[in-house]
């Protein structure tokens, strides 16, 4: 393990445990530490709680809990008995007055990480809690997003499709840097031209873009679909079949009477997306691009 990741990890967690004052004597000025309050936290979000299963949840040891417990008890923040069904096993429960702790804390905490998002302008308020997202992917159990957006391109947009085709298809298909070049040179002839009869898309997850479209004029009267890409990690959510509806709409309300597109037949999961488009497949043929031996394809959809 190289050192200097090591110390990037530990840095970030110092930085971040005094901004939200984990280190403080009293969590969000209040009597209460981070554990005591994970605990208060845990006990509002049901009637009772087993104290065996409260103890495994936080992963805390058996003697602590209990004290903490014998405080809350004592301050008259919970209730403790044992299980109708088992009298070796108790339960908790918040008092009254322990659900009025818990509103507070909820409070504190949530005008304290309002005032730190207020702060910050709408684009990094998006990479912030993407990063965060990815943080608890990465180290807890991996979740798939529930939810995407579609937007336009914004600043910086243009960069990351071109970077993100060029390590895609080389991680996936072992395609050289004349592809990325392809893509660069597509992706600057689109904003060049400024015609209003192109468009293009991003798909967001979590605050960062996991996919990306593009409609362009390929004649008078036929629209091109180009650079259609879906992130690995946002593979089966439907991005890449909402992506290309919206350009095959986009098409429609302009007036064209056709869209092509070009491809190549190793990208497979591609292809049946255009299938299930309605797109049907005109010609193929042998090349060698990319650095490799490809069979090219055109594909067309009647508008």
């Amino acid at each position: 393990m190289r050192t200097e990741r090591v110390d990037a990890v530990r840095a970030f967690n110092r930085f971040y445990t005094h901004l939200i004052g984990v280190v403080s004597e009293g969590l969000l000025e209040t009597p209460y530490s981070l554990t005591e309050a994970r605990v208060i936290f845990e006990l509002a979000q049901g009637e009772v709680a087993e104290a065996a299963a409260l103890r495994r949840s936080l992963d805390l040891d058996a003697g602590y809990l209990s004290r903490i417990l014998s405080r809350f008890a004592a301050d008259g923040l919970i209730v403790r008995d044992r299980a109708a069904d088992d009298a070796r096993r108790q339960v908790v429960g918040l008092t009254d007055r322990g659900r009025t702790v818990f509103r507070d804390l909820d409070a504190r905490s949530g005008r304290q990480i309002g005032a730190i998002l207020s702060g910050l302008p709408e684009e990094d308020q998006r990479r912030l809690v993407g990063a965060m997202g990815a943080i608890e992917g990465i180290l807890g159990e991996r979740r798939r997003p529930e939810m995407y957006v579609l937007r336009p391109f914004g600043p910086g947009d243009f960069g990351w499709v071109v970077q993100r085709h060029g390590a895609l298809y080389a991680a996936e298909y072992d395609w050289d840097v004349t592809f990325e070049a392809l893509v660069a040179r597509i992706v600057a002839d689109y904003v060049e031209a400024g015609d209003r009869r192109a468009d293009a898309w991003i798909a967001e997850v979590d605050g960062e873009p996991a996919g990306c479209v593009f409609c362009v004029p390929k004649t008078e009267r036929v629209a091109q679909l180009r650079l259609l890409l879906v992130e690995p990690s946002a593979r089966g959510m439907g991005i890449g079949g909402r992506l290309v509806e919206e350009c095959v709409r986009f098409a429609r309300r302009g007036g064209n009477d056709e869209m092509v597109l070009w491809t190549n037949d190793v990208l497979a999961g591609a292809r049946r997306i255009y299938q299930r488009a309605g797109f049907s497949l005109v010609d193929e043929g042998p090349h060698h691009s990319f650095g490799h031996d490809l069979v090219e394809q055109t594909w067309s959809l009647k508008l």
